[in-house]
């Protein structure tokens, strides 16, 4: 087994401006070269090896790092303050423990089955109907905004018990909790943490709520499990502020991309107006090509040789889904945008235990969106005179800040 060489490691600078404006031609050479590349500028572990990748989220020794680690990055009074913060992240599902996710992750499973999300599909259209009601009496919008994340947000709320004229106070959080996934500006933290104890308050009233006059939503299967002694009242409030804030990002990420992605290539685009059977094998291309989720970290909690490279305890992993996703061994022309492809082994919800649970949940909404928009605007088309604009997401992400249109 052998340590990356500092040279080697200096061979590929990770974050120069190009990269992230397009990040897989460096994708293809690591891939090619050194796909199990040491970061200095990341201070990790770089995979991009479709196989390795799907290796490395089997191991259990390669644990979800925790995101409370880039508080110890902080002086120590800043870490005091954020201690409310910390706590609430720490209990996060797919942030906490590796006990303490599976546990979450088989209660959400009581909810997230295959027939509870296809009986959602009907309130998904209604949803999707009347935000393109509101946006055709506009005929000229912004999709990500006024598309894209208000129906997965609207989802997400229902399925929490939240009224939708909330929604507002539900968006002005969500955009203050994304800064805890890439900085340590301290101030930007502290009004994360203010929105973050906000958040949790107000779920707090309405889990109370819903505890007098209980329905059928995911509020059900917690305060089941409340009572069955497995979960406790703060962990079910910081996992609801989880659900409201991530639980849209996927999906809004898939339908403003997959947007793109369908201007620029047109022929495609005409495909799906021809045939709108062929939406579902679109989405997952989407999914496969959209680099939707670029990347997630894991933590090596125990020594671990993977491809003949030996990695120390306590070694951060970055896992370059969007790499997995265009590796040649696994994919024939990787490259090329075709929603005729037949679905193949995508990693764009992960894999084994950490395998999104909305992942049926993203892919009926990103289908019902499509298929209602394609039906009622099939004239749809960038805006005139504008392009869409991109802000950065370090390392290695970048965000679709607004995308304008004409229906």
């Amino acid at each position: 087994m052998s340590q990356a060489a500092p040279s080697q490691a200096l061979a590929f600078d990770l974050l120069a401006p190009q990269v992230a404006q397009n990040p897989h031609p460096l994708y293809h050479s690591l891939r090619a070269q050194q796909p199990i590349h040491w970061s200095p500028q990341l201070h990790g572990w770089v995979l991009t090896r479709h196989a390795d990748i799907s290796q490395a989220l089997k191991d259990p020794r390669l644990a979800a790092g925790p995101m409370t680690m880039q508080f110890e990055r902080l002086p120590e009074e800043a870490r005091k303050q954020l201690t409310p913060l910390r706590d609430s992240v720490s209990m996060w599902m797919g942030h906490t423990t590796t006990e303490g996710h599976l546990r979450f992750q088989s209660l959400l499973k009581r909810y997230f089955t295959p027939r509870t999300v296809e009986d959602f599909r009907p309130r998904i259209q209604a949803l999707t109907d009347t935000l393109l009601d509101a946006a055709g009496a506009k005929g000229t919008l912004d999709l990500v905004k006024e598309l894209a994340v208000p129906l997965p947000s609207r989802v997400m709320a229902e399925m929490l018990g939240v009224p939708l004229t909330d929604e507002h106070m539900l968006r002005r959080w969500s955009r203050d909790l994304a800064s805890i996934f890439g900085t340590v500006d301290f101030q930007q933290l502290l009004q994360s943490q203010k929105s973050v104890t906000e958040m949790m308050d107000y779920m707090r009233g309405v889990f109370a709520r819903y505890s007098r006059a209980p329905g059928d939503n995911i509020l059900e299967v917690f305060l089941r499990a409340q009572a069955e002694g497995l979960v406790n009242e703060e962990e079910i409030l910081a996992n609801c502020v989880l659900l409201l804030f991530a639980g849209h990002e996927t999906t809004a990420r898939l339908i403003s991309r997959g947007m793109t992605l369908l201007f620029d290539n047109p022929e495609q685009l005409a495909l799906l107006r021809q045939d709108p059977s062929l939406i579902p094998q679109a989405v997952e291309e989407m999914l496969r090509y959209g680099d939707i989720v670029p990347m997630i970290t894991r933590l090596t909690v125990a020594p671990v040789e993977l491809a003949g490279q030996a990695m120390q305890p306590s070694q951060t992993v970055y896992l370059i889904l969007a790499a997995a996703n265009r590796d040649p061994s696994i994919f024939t022309e990787p490259d090329q945008f075709d929603v005729t492809r037949k679905p193949g082994k995508h990693v764009a919800f992960g894999y084994g235990s950490f395998y999104c649970l909305g992942a049926a949940l993203a892919r009926l909404e990103g289908q019902v969106f499509f298929e209602t928009l394609l039906r009622r605007f099939p004239g749809v088309r960038p805006a005139q005179g504008t392009s869409p604009t991109w802000g950065l997401r370090p390392p290695l992400g970048r965000d679709l800040l607004t995308l304008p249109v004409e229906l």
